[in-house]
């Protein structure tokens, strides 16, 4: 049957800004369609991971990394880098598993831990678009990447379900996590993560980049502060034809086992 998602109430209206979201349910999926993983005691990860750890040969490699750096809560040491984090990824996607992913930042301490098993990031005025904030409200999963690249070159990924709050309402519920951390930035909305996954991601690739003192317009809707056209999009076509190229599936460099099990990209995407 079909979900139907509750819209969100923006701050000041006292309707939804848009109608209910009806998400169609999924079709199901024959045993045929269905990952093949191998039986035996629950393991973190997805069953995809666990598909190509078993036709790479990394699943003890992997089972390793999982007992030691996964964790369904933030640790001490975790929770004081995420205070002092001043930028975070985040990557959502909708019902149909259409992904976006984008850049909140702010001073260190916009990134609130509320306790070990949620924090809280503000949203403020941007574009109106909400591609971010439409996803969750049609899927919740939440995966967000945060990264110091000038003192650790150390990442944390947290993985977890949103929700969304107005502003007024996060102050209620969390008293003293609501600050204004600039002058003219207060938040319309908050995202509240329920963490289920936080873990490492180690420093082989980060770049180191050093800090440098520059004044920041914060809250500007200036369009040369914001960027403007940097990239000349304005006065293009939104949509040209593609040339004519088969479409590869994204499995084959798998073996034809691995292959078969993965999930099936949906007929008419």
């Amino acid at each position: 049957m079909p979900l139907r998602i509750p819209a969100v109430v923006l701050p000041g209206r006292d309707r939804p800004a848009t109608p209910p979201v009806v998400v169609p349910a999924p079709p199901e999926r024959g045993v045929s369609d269905a990952p093949q993983v191998p039986d035996g005691p629950h393991r973190p990860g997805s069953a995809g991971e666990h598909v190509l750890q078993t036709e790479v040969g990394s699943s003890a490699r992997a089972g390793r990394f999982y007992d030691d750096q996964l964790r369904d809560r933030l640790l001490p040491r975790m929770i004081e880098f995420v205070g002092r984090m001043e930028m975070a990824f985040v990557a959502t996607s909708d019902a149909h598993g259409e992904c976006d992913s984008s850049l909140r930042a702010g001073p260190p301490g916009f990134l609130h831990v509320l306790d070990p098993y949620t924090l809280a990031y503000p949203e403020y005025r941007g574009n109106g678009v909400y591609a971010s904030l439409g996803n969750l409200v049609e899927n919740p999963h939440v995966g967000m990447l945060m990264v110091d690249f000038t003192e650790s070159l150390i990442g944390l990924h947290v993985n977890g379900r949103a929700r969304i709050m107005d502003d007024d309402a996060f102050r209620t519920t969390y008293p003293g996590h609501a600050r204004d951390h600039a002058a003219g930035r207060r938040a319309e909305r908050w995202v509240v993560v329920d963490v289920e996954e936080a873990y490492i991601h180690c420093r082989k690739h980060i770049p180191r980049m050093e800090r440098v003192t520059q004044r920041r317009a914060w809250g500007t809707d200036d369009p040369a502060r914001k960027g403007g056209d940097f990239f000349g999009a304005k006065g293009t076509e939104p949509r040209v034809p593609r040339p004519s190229r088969r479409r590869f599936p994204s499995t084959t460099h798998l073996g034809a086992g691995a292959s078969r099990t993965l999930r099936r990209r949906p007929h008419g995407r």
